[in-house]
């Protein structure tokens, strides 16, 4: 097994993940486009690199957690990219979200140098990111797959193998559906708590344990409850993800309602300055319809 892991992209899931890396016993080269990013997990051991191909020359397991899609191309495939330092007998593992299209093209071009790819999205937000507790959702080579095991343990308590190359990105916008749609429906029972004079803490207590409880209305419900915005997760960013889905949809002729309603929720909050905030933001689209404010 290898021991030699690098890591391209120390955003908010990212940076934990590779710290968790670190932990596990791995030694750990990091990349960042701005490098004051790398700053904290550089003290705690970690090789800082120049470039995504300098640390592909370092390393074995190549991971990749980016925004969207062309910067994974672009980390990847472009100049100064990771097919420009790679080998054969390398992996590389893409903890992003992105195109299930785009991540087959990219695993056959890679796989002409001779090297592997696993698509593995990942889902928990930031704190099962530091916990090390994320569901990890993996399409690619099984062979493969089984031989990273260890390294995904580190960083993950649910790993599961999805089947072929892009399957992991389509059980990620499955995942995602649910949480967008699950969104609508916390800010929805929150609303109705507060114009019925519920005491909307109370209330979330009793339903986040009946049938009607979900990750969003358990863990970002008492956030909303308390003001608190801050992203684990960026409405940008699961825009993003809803696009992702949405095109899937639109090439499967799939209509999915609940979805295209959440992405017209979260259209309503970027209107109004809010993607860089969390998707339970969203409330604040329900506020304004509702004429209301939480807290």
């Amino acid at each position: 097994m290898s021991q030699r892991l690098g890591y391209i992209g120390m955003g908010i899931m990212g940076n934990p993940m590779a710290r968790n890396l670190l932990k596990a016993g791995f030694s750990v080269s990091v990349y960042n486009r701005t490098r004051e990013k790398t700053k904290d997990i550089e003290a705690e051991g970690a090789s800082v690199c120049s470039s995504p191909q300098e640390l592909a020359k370092r390393v074995d397991v190549i991971f990749t957690n980016v925004t969207d899609t062309p910067d994974v191309r672009a980390v990847l495939l472009g100049k100064d990219g990771v097919i420009e330092g790679c080998r054969e007998g390398q992996v590389v593992i893409d903890n992003s979200t992105v195109s299930p299209r785009e991540t087959r093209e990219i695993a056959g071009i890679l796989a002409e140098r001779g090297v592997a790819f696993l698509d593995a999205p990942v889902s928990g937000g930031d704190i099962g990111a530091q916990k090390g507790t994320l569901t990890i959702m993996v399409g690619g080579d099984k062979a493969v797959y089984e031989s990273c095991m260890p390294y995904f343990r580190a960083m993950g308590s649910t790993i599961t193998w999805c089947g072929e190359s892009g399957m992991g990105q389509m059980t990620k916008l499955c995942n995602q559906i649910l949480c967008a749609v699950n969104m609508v429906a916390t800010c929805e029972c929150i609303s109705l708590a507060k114009q019925a004079g519920l005491d909307v803490q109370t209330m979330l207590e009793v339903v986040s344990k009946g049938a009607g409880g979900s990750w969003a209305l358990a863990n970002l419900g008492p956030k909303i409850a308390q003001g608190d915005l801050r992203p684990g997760f960026m409405v940008q960013l699961i825009q993003k993800d809803l696009r992702l889905v949405m095109e899937a949809a639109r090439t499967a002729s799939l209509p999915l309602p609940g979805t295209a309603l959440a992405q017209q929720l979260f259209t309503a909050v970027e209107a109004e300055g809010g993607g860089q905030l969390g998707t339970q933001a969203m409330i604040r689209t329900f506020e304004r319809l509702g004429k209301f404010n939480i807290p």
